[in-house]
């Protein structure tokens, strides 16, 4: 009877030992450093690491990209987390908004600002996992990045002229804007939140696309949570087809946003969707409209960008007269009387583009106080977008991407890209300059 207790304590016993064993193992597995190997090309070594849960993924843009093309990055991040999700659990973290250079109310602050102030998060969830950069913090519960890869091109260019896909780790070409504490965490600028830190940070050269640093992430880099600065360098991979058309349908603007501009077109412009045939659905995944659905208010929408363009004498930029003139033709030709009047000029050039149209009435969107100061600059721009987005005929300025947002808009809601994809000839190119080309919409 004794020998056979013996047995089994000595069983349980070894049994004990094995497991503890086994779970002292993973325990140093889960806590080992996040190093990260390279090789030229997309040879990469695989640095064995515990998988986790769930990931998070955040980046940011070059400080002097402007609100519209941070809009494109957001959606080669967004088809990279979807990419990323075909194989672990992906989150993309939505870096706030703020310290945007065609932003020019420097009185208010306009830093830390959430995305839901501009769009419509629930509709960004619909294609892929977001969260808001303060619910971030809250669900790892300190304010903390695990490894930043800053992301920059390569020294020598391309090799023999010859653009290939390949990521390495780098050293740095500038000098890096994060620096190392007395703690060894890095800091820096994080969107305006001085208490966060990253634990590690590497330079990375990229020439490639969303899909070259996928396989990166996945396998070679065992942080909980990754932050690619400067995410421009990331090209998309299938522009203009329908993983690059699905991020951007599901980019719908904050509807306390539309519904100012609503009313401004109801008040201003006697437009409204059901006679504009230009309502939506509560899902963007629900919605298709053939091209020439939407009618549009009775009214021309006319994007006009001056300051820098202006300033910089670009060959592209039309004149206040001729770009006036132009639009009377177009009025006349359309059988319109109203012009409504987008653009960053001052109120002297504002002014002046209406005295060449004194025969019609011209209209510009100049918030309450209150608007700007709730929604500030950045939200202004979105209801001069929506409001352009919803005439009968739409002109821009060549390659602004405030223009080329505007197409893609008309573009969701079915209208003719003849009335779209337009633009001004500049002073100096010929009066029948190249037009913008159309993208259809690929679902």
């Amino acid at each position: 009877m004794a020998t056979s207790m013996n047995c089994t304590r000595w069983l349980v016993f070894t049994l004990y030992i094995l497991f503890l064993t086994l779970f002292l193992s993973v325990i140093s597995l889960a806590n080992a450093a996040d190093d990260i190997v390279f090789q030229s090309g997309n040879q990469q070594k695989l640095n064995v690491g515990v998988a986790k849960a769930r990931r998070f993924l955040l980046y940011d843009v070059n400080p002097g990209e402007g609100f519209n093309l941070r809009r494109d990055v957001y959606m080669r991040m967004a088809n990279l987390v979807g990419a990323l999700g075909e194989t672990e659990d992906w989150t993309l973290v939505l870096p706030p908004w703020g310290r945007i250079y065609h932003w020019q109310n420097r009185h208010l602050d306009q830093v830390r600002i959430p995305w839901s102030t501009f769009f419509d998060v629930p509709s960004l969830n619909r294609h892929i996992p977001v969260i808001e950069l303060e619910e971030y913090i809250k669900i790892r519960g300190k304010p903390e990045i695990d490894q930043i890869l800053y992301l920059q091109s390569y020294k020598e260019g391309w090799s023999n002229g010859k653009f290939e896909e390949k990521v390495d780790e780098r050293d740095c070409i500038d000098r890096p804007m994060y620096q190392k504490d007395s703690d060894g965490l890095y800091r820096g600028w994080f969107w305006g939140y001085e208490d966060i830190y990253a634990k590690a940070f590497k330079c990375v050269s990229i020439q490639g696309f969303t899909t070259t640093i996928a396989p990166v992430l996945i396998n070679n880099v065992t942080a909980t949570s990754v932050f690619l600065d400067r995410g421009e360098k990331i090209s998309h991979k299938y522009f203009g087809q329908a993983e690059y058309w699905k991020a951007r349908r599901s980019m719908r603007f904050a509807k306390h946003l539309t519904d100012i501009g609503d009313d401004f077109r109801r008040g201003f412009l006697n437009s409204d969707d059901k006679r504009d045939k230009t309502e939506v659905t509560e899902d963007w995944r629900d919605m298709r409209r053939d091209p020439g659905s939407a009618t549009g208010g009775p009214y021309i929408a006319v994007h006009l960008r001056r300051q820098d363009y202006a300033r910089g004498g670009r060959k592209d930029v039309p004149t206040l007269q001729a770009a006036a003139e132009h639009v009377e033709g177009l009025l006349k030709k359309l059988k319109l009387k109203i012009v409504f009047l987008a653009t960053d000029a001052p109120k002297r050039e504002i002014d002046e583009f209406k005295k060449y149209l004194s025969n019609f009435k011209v209209v510009n969107y100049v918030p309450p106080k209150v608007v700007l100061e709730k929604y500030m600059d950045g939200g202004v721009a979105i209801i001069d977008q929506w409001i352009c987005a919803h005439a009968r005929y739409f002109i821009g300025t060549g390659v602004s991407t405030f223009t080329f947002r505007i197409n893609e808009e008309r573009q969701i809601l079915g209208f003719d890209p003849k009335m779209t994809y337009n633009r001004f000839c500049g002073h100096a190119e010929e009066p029948d300059c190249e037009q913008p080309s159309a993208w259809k919409i690929v679902y």
